[in-house]
């Protein structure tokens, strides 16, 4: 199976606990369009979206305490693309539960164009002031992201 997005180094905002995360996030969207080419029950990709919007609250609300605690000055700019990533997907999903449309090839668009967008523009912002501010790059070794992520998937 092809994968939708692959990780690459254009992708690295440079600090290993962001990029871990957002490793998460690449392999959740790998994995809800891995579930509509293959055509698994609703309930299957429902459920891999629900990981997603779990997961993406637990990141945006690291990034955004990251940008409070370390006095980011685009923070307020920063929280407000989140929120309206988390409105738009939460729209999506309704309407996608709701069948209308083909809104599985729609979801899956949107959000490989905001997620390497939004990384590799707005995320990639942030990483000299973090870094200015004292962030050390291997923020943490044993990602606690991957521990999250396998326990949502249970792996």
């Amino acid at each position: 199976m092809i994968k939708l997005v692959e990780w690459s180094d254009a992708l690295s905002v440079g600090i290993e606990e962001i990029d871990a995360q957002h490793k998460v996030l690449v392999d959740l969207l790998n994995e809800i369009h891995e579930a509509m080419q293959q055509g698994r029950t609703v309930k299957t990709t429902k459920g891999i979206i629900d990981r997603l919007g779990e997961y993406t609250h637990v990141h945006f609300s690291v990034e955004e305490s990251l940008m409070r605690i370390l006095h980011y000055p685009d923070y307020e700019r920063h929280k407000e693309e989140h929120d309206k990533l988390i409105t738009q997907l939460a729209d999506m999903r309704i309407k996608w539960e709701k069948g209308k449309g083909a809104i599985g090839i729609e979801l899956t668009h949107f959000l490989k164009t905001w997620l390497t967008q939004h990384i590799m523009e707005g995320d990639q912002r942030y990483t000299a002031h973090f870094l200015a501010q004292g962030i050390r790059p291997e923020l943490s070794k044993g990602s606690w992201a991957k521990r999250f992520w396998h326990s949502l998937s249970g792996s």
